[in-house]
Order: structure tokens, then C-alpha cells, then sequence
């Protein structure tokens, strides 16, 4: 089994590539999905942030309302700090938990997780390769704003909040480039996993 770690900044296109990989044959692990798990009503990480930060990020049905919880911590570095450090191990323990799942399965498999701050949290280091994809700044900050509606202030404080992507790319092992089309990005996703599917190959 190849653990591959798939990250990059926001609104960098790591999507694109998450499905490329997938669609060819990877177990595709997807952090904000298990963040999102994580947060629903009464499980033990929604009982924490909501202790923390109070009724006012829910919705009437008990749901946390991501949008003000993310004004809450994209503009306040102590209260981001808090709540990366109560959701990344349980995020890295429920991964590693679907890994074991996996492994007992398909114990040939390539596993990516998809997942934004991969290097923040120093995980990568537990991954046998680490793929990274780079756009521009401001091709994020165009993203944010004209595709997800982020006013210019609101994509700043998300792409500001994380390592700026010139210095992820130096932990890559495999670079993919999205400053160009969508085509030239998928075609660079096939020949990284093409690699990888071969170390895959070489390790079984």
C-alpha cells in the first residue's frame, strides 16, 4: 500500500486532481469530509466547539453554521489555533482508522488524503509521497471571490491563513502545476499517478 498525501492551498485546484486520481483507481480519503463527520450534532467534537465557541455558530437543527464559524477563525489566529488542535488528531485518527479498513482489503492500493494542511500539521511526514498543487495567488483569490463569493477580505483571511503554496512545493515529491487549463492539469495528474501507481507496484 502507497500513502500518498495530496495537499496544496485553498482554491488551488487540488479537487481537480483528487478526482483524477480517483477515477483512476486511488481510495480517496477526504479531510474536510471527516472534519465535517466529525462536527455533526452530539458527536464528541461538536460538543467541544460548540462548548468553546458558544449556540451562536448553530443552526436551529443543532448543524454548526461553517460560515460563521470560519469569520470566527479566519480572523482570529488563537481561536484558529484552538480549533485546528481540537479537530486535526481526531481527523488523523479517524484517516488512519479507514486506512487499517483498507489495508485488510485492498492491501495493494494506492490511499490519498486529500487534505489542505497536510504540512501545517506536519502529517505529510507519515505519508509515503507528498503531491502538491500550485496555482498563483491570485488565481486563488480570483477563485474565491468570483466562484465560492468570498468578499476580497474573506479570501485573503483563508489564504493567508495557510502556508503560502511557493513553500509547500518544497516538500513535494510530485508537483502539479494549475496555473494553466483544466485539460493540461488533468493530463499532469495522470502521468503523477502513473509514478506513483508504479512505487505502488514496486513496494507489493
Amino acid at each position: 500500500m502507497l500513502l500518498v498525501g495530496l495537499t496544496g492551498g485553498i482554491a488551488s485546484g487540488k479537487s481537480v486532481v483528487a478526482n483524477v486520481f480517483r477515477d483512476l483507481g486511488a481510495y480517496l480519503l477526504d479531510a474536510d469530509r471527516i472534519v465535517h463527520s466529525l462536527l455533526q450534532p452530539d458527536q464528541q467534537a461538536w460538543h467541544e466547539v460548540v462548548d468553546h465557541f458558544g449556540d451562536g455558530i448553530t443552526l436551529a437543527h443543532g448543524q454548526i453554521d461553517r460560515k460563521k464559524l470560519g469569520d470566527i477563525v479566519f480572523n482570529n489566529e488563537a481561536e484558529r489555533a484552538w480549533l485546528n488542535k481540537c479537530l486535526h488528531p481526531k481527523v488523523f485518527e479517524a484517516f488512519a482508522a479507514q486506512v487499517r479498513n483498507v489495508r485488510s482489503r485492498r492491501p495493494d492500493t494506492i490511499v490519498v488524503l486529500d487534505a489542505a494542511l497536510l504540512i501545517e500539521t506536519g502529517y505529510h511526514t507519515k505519508m509515503d509521497r507528498t503531491v502538491v498543487v500550485y496555482a498563483r495567488p491570485e488565481q486563488q483569490l480570483e477563485r474565491l471571490t468570483q466562484r465560492e463569493c468570498y468578499s476580497k477580505d474573506e479570501a485573503l483571511a483563508r489564504i493567508n491563513s495557510q502556508m503560502p503554496l511557493c513553500e509547500k512545493c518544497d516538500y513535494a515529491d510530485y508537483l502539479i502545476d494549475n496555473t494553466g487549463t483544466r485539460e493540461e492539469t488533468e493530463r499532469q495528474s495522470h502521468e503523477v499517478y502513473a509514478k506513483l501507481k508504479q512505487e505502488a507496484e514496486g513496494m507489493s
